[in-house]
């Protein structure tokens, strides 16, 4: 649906950015560069996802040609003022979950849209509630659904997803992986 004078390039592996982008009507071909997730530890970390998904589009700066855009993004999981990445192991998503667990936080998705001579970035928060979660419940989704490649150690789309989450303030999309609405009106414009 959406036309656009540029080639688009997914800078994501993301099965969820891939299927999302794909819904949206939207023809891209991946590529993926390795690139740092560090930060100062002093960074806000409501700002961190786009900090990440700048630093992911400027890896391919140097390479872009003049008819190419590329899309990157980075999403977060933020509990008060920690940042919850993605957990190392069962223990750590247990324990990340069981934070969670009756709570809000917010996700975050940072996004970075990139051409020869044009670069935007922006992010989009989403509050997340929680319901209370038993100890049978996360081992359950944690030994099921393994989330070990989902910061703060859920995917909303999954089992945890429809039983453990009460409601959410902003879009679904975002807490999967990237805020479609808003990232079309971006590409529309640039």
């Amino acid at each position: 649906m959406l036309k656009t004078k540029n080639k688009i390039i997914l800078g994501s592996n993301s099965p969820r950015r891939k299927q999302l982008l794909s819904d949206l009507g939207i023809e891209f071909e991946v590529k993926v560069k390795p690139t740092p997730e560090d930060f100062p530890e002093d960074y806000p970390p409501q700002k961190v996802a786009e900090l990440l998904a700048r630093r992911k589009a400027n890896a391919f700066k140097l390479e872009l040609k003049p008819d190419e855009l590329i899309i990157t993004a980075d999403t977060t999981v933020v509990m008060g003022n920690k940042l919850l990445e993605k957990p190392a192991d069962a223990a750590e998503a247990e324990y990340m979950i069981k934070a969670l667990s009756g709570k809000k936080h917010e996700v975050i998705s940072g996004v970075c849209l990139l051409s020869v001579d044009q670069e935007i970035s922006f992010s989009d928060t989403t509050e997340v509630y929680f319901n209370e979660l038993s100890d049978e419940e996360i081992n359950y989704y944690i030994q099921k659904f393994r989330p070990f490649d989902k910061a703060g150690a859920y995917g909303i789309q999954e089992w945890i997803g429809m039983a453990g989450i009460s409601r959410i303030s902003g879009s679904f999309y975002n807490v999967v992986g990237l805020p479609v609405a808003r990232l079309y009106q971006e590409l529309k414009g640039f």
